[in-house]
C-alpha cells in the first residue's frame, strides 16, 4: 500500500475528503518527525512506539574494492510494534 492508497482508505473509512485525509496524514507524520528530532518518543497504545536510536561510528567495507571505510555515528528512527498490533498481524483470520 502506498501513500495514495492509504489516503483513499482513510478518507473512505472516516467519511472525509481525500484532501482532509491527506492533511491529517501529513500532520501525523510531521508531528512524529518533530517529536523524534527533539529526542521525544511517540507512543500509540496498542499500536507501537516511535523512537530514535543512536548508531555508533564503525568501520565498514566498500563492496567493490574491499577498502575499509569509516561510517559516521548517526541517529536513526526506530519503531517497536505494540503487543496488540503484533498479535493482530500474526494471528490467522
Amino acid at each position: 500500500m502506498n501513500k495514495a492508497e492509504l489516503i483513499d482508505k482513510i478518507a473512505k473509512d472516516a467519511g472525509v475528503t481525500k484532501v482532509q485525509a491527506n492533511d491529517a496524514l501529513d500532520s501525523f507524520t510531521n508531528t512524529v518527525i518533530t517529536a523524534l528530532k527533539k529526542g521525544d518518543r511517540v507512543t500509540l497504545v496498542g499500536f507501537g512506539t516511535f523512537s530514535v536510536s543512536e548508531r555508533s561510528a564503525r568501520n565498514g567495507r566498500n563492496p567493490q574494492t574491499g577498502a575499509v571505510i569509516k561510517i559516521k555515528a548517526r541517529k536513526v528512527p526506530k519503531f517497536k510494534a505494540g503487543k496488540e498490533f503484533a498479535t493482530k498481524i500474526s494471528s490467522k483470520k
